[in-house]
């Protein structure tokens, strides 16, 4: 029995771990970028910051060591007023959770657009935006 604790420990971890919702691109990095950057702005949103991860990555790899990760990395950060507002009615600590980033990656030639996973309830409005801007920019 001592040794199930453990397990049991280790699995409920495991299981409270915020999943990443993730999309093949049909394409190089630098059009999935675009596309979404589009798709954004198609929503009426405003890229609040375009956090150029890849970049830091390498820049500072032999600094902390470590492999290469991606060819390219990159998160633009956003926020919708009226989603935020929704949400934050709902619960005022849902500001915890602005702004709003979707990813698009690089890895092995393989790119990918991606984002996190919110808790259900009153976030599902999040996630029903993120995923209508990401189908979009998979469609261009």
């Amino acid at each position: 029995m001592k040794y199930l604790l453990p397990l049991i420990l280790a699995a409920g971890a495991a299981c409270a771990e915020e999943p990443v919702i993730v999309h093949p691109y049909d394409g190089n990095h630098a059009d999935a970028l675009f596309s979404l950057e589009n798709a954004i702005i198609n929503q009426g949103l405003v890229v609040d910051y375009h956090s150029q991860v890849g970049e830091m990555l390498a820049r500072t790899r032999e600094d902390v060591g470590g492999a290469q990760i991606f060819e390219a990395a990159d998160v633009l950060l956003f926020c919708s007023a009226t989603v935020s507002r929704q949400v934050m009615e709902a619960d005022p600590l849902n500001v915890a959770y602005c702004p709003y980033g979707i990813f698009v990656t690089e890895r092995e030639g393989q790119v990918e657009i991606g984002y996190r996973s919110y808790p259900e309830g009153p976030m599902d409005a999040v996630e029903e935006l993120l995923g209508a801007i990401v189908e979009e920019a998979l469609a261009f």
